[in-house]
């Protein structure tokens, strides 16, 4: 998987070599606002997360201008919150946007997320390994482009089922397919 994420990371960045139009390549960092999936149990309801606040920093680069394609590399680190208990995520994202700019400097995106997941912790829970450690999921969002400055508003779902399971606790287990808002500030270097 580590090997597949590598190829993906060098096939995109080595298409700088063939950007005609503005390209660019910059840092970012933000806010997520997250929840998990149900937390499951075999013989009683379902949890649901509670929403906390999460972190996120990365580089990008942009090729192209009214239509662009924008591959990032993000470092993401999220919680959720199940009844008191909080399960920390922390994640390298891969999303490959393809946007097109609106009217003046507002433009939309969407496009797949290649997820690797590097730790989960759950308060006071051993925690077994995910199903996955890499996953897909997909985003859709809006940006604002303020010259070298940004600012844009992004909607994270996880897309591939992937689940923990609870170590002594074989009648547990955790969605841990990520559900969130992202609101990011970049600066294009």
């Amino acid at each position: 998987m580590k090997r597949t994420l590598i190829s993906c990371l060098l096939i995109l960045f080595s298409l700088s070599a063939f950007a005609q139009n503005n390209p660019g390549f910059g840092i970012k960092a933000g806010l997520n606002f997250n929840s998990n999936g149900d937390y499951k149990f075999d013989q009683a309801p379902n949890l649901s997360a509670d929403s906390k606040i999460g972190y996120h920093l990365g580089v990008f680069a942009t090729f192209g201008d009214d239509i662009y394609l924008r591959p990032e590399l993000i470092f993401t680190k999220t919680k959720s919150d199940y009844s008191g208990d909080d399960f920390d995520m922390s994640k390298l994202d891969l999303p490959v946007l393809l946007g097109f700019k609106v009217i003046g400097p507002l433009s939309v995106f969407a496009g797949p997320d290649f997820q690797y997941i590097l730790n989960t912790d759950f308060d006071g829970v051993t925690l077994g390994d995910v199903e996955n450690d890499f996953t897909v999921g997909l985003h859709l969002g809006a940006a604002v482009n303020l010259g070298n400055l940004g600012v844009d508003l992004r909607y994270e779902r996880g897309l591939s089922s992937n689940e923990a399971n609870f170590v002594g606790l074989s009648d547990r287990r955790l969605d841990t397919r990520p559900s969130q808002f992202i609101l990011s500030l970049w600066v294009k270097l």
